[in-house]
């Protein structure tokens, strides 16, 4: 017996037959669209009686500049002490500066995701979009479909700096009007590009460079002993540890 999640899926191929992305993932059914077709797929999916999506529960912003690479390499550690990370292998979340030159990958970096919910057939359903340009990344607005899409364009906004044709106040909403930047990007500064503070004497706040000292706290990786080994690793290590200790 299929899940209701199969039975959306299958709605959506027999709703949209040249799209070759409908899947199911962690109960979810999924689609990709270009951004060209994004109004009318997302009015279908709202309009139509057999998927009924009439609820935008979440939409959000993914930068997938660093996508797969991982966060530090390691060494091995012994039975004495604990590894230590020796190398940070990414790229924004570590930097202190600007300029970040990022991996080159072969993927658009800008990808707006759309969370549905269909109350009528008891279902969710996300929607990805992926900006086709990288430098600027644009997509519909789907505001006129869902009208709570409102302050969650201006969020991706504001945090990826993802422009929404058609949004009829697309403007900050988390960040300062004059900040520069945006956080979200894997390329922003981890530490900012300006500090802020309440000045007495002019009895407003101002806005300074950063006085924060660029440091990276090198993470532990748990040591390699019995308690973490399993199988012939366990035996190995567990008689290792026998002979250390008739010595």
């Amino acid at each position: 017996m299929s899940t209701r999640a199969e039975q959306m899926r299958d709605a959506l191929k027999a709703a949209f037959p040249e799209n070759n992305s409908v899947r199911v993932e962690l109960d979810l059914v999924v689609i990709d669209v270009a951004p060209d077709q994004l109004l009318s797929v997302c009015q279908k999916l709202h309009d139509d009686a057999s998927l009924s999506f009439k609820q935008m529960s979440d939409l959000c912003g993914v930068d997938f500049a660093t996508y797969g690479s991982a966060e530090w390499s390691t060494d091995t550690g012994n039975m004495a002490s604990f590894s230590r990370a020796v190398n940070a292998s990414s790229t924004g979340s570590l930097t202190f500066d600007t300029g970040l030159d990022l991996p080159a990958t072969d993927q658009p970096r800008f990808v707006v995701v759309y969370h549905l919910l269909s109350l009528d057939h008891n279902v969710r359903c996300r929607v990805r979009c992926a900006a086709s340009d990288d430098e600027m990344p644009v997509v519909p607005s789907v505001t006129p479909i869902w009208n709570n899409a409102d302050w969650y364009e201006r969020e991706a906004f504001d945090l990826f700096g993802i422009l929404f044709d058609g949004h009829a106040d697309l403007r900050r909403i988390l960040t300062d009007y004059g900040f520069t930047g945006h956080p979200f990007r894997k390329d922003f500064p981890l530490i900012g590009n300006v500090e802020m503070r309440y000045d007495s004497v002019k009895e407003r706040v101002v806005y300074e460079p950063v006085s924060i000292e660029p440091r990276v706290l090198v993470p532990r990786v748990i040591r390699e002993d019995s308690r973490y080994a399993t199988g012939e690793s366990a035996s190995k290590t567990e008689s290792d540890a026998a002979k250390k200790n008739d010595a």
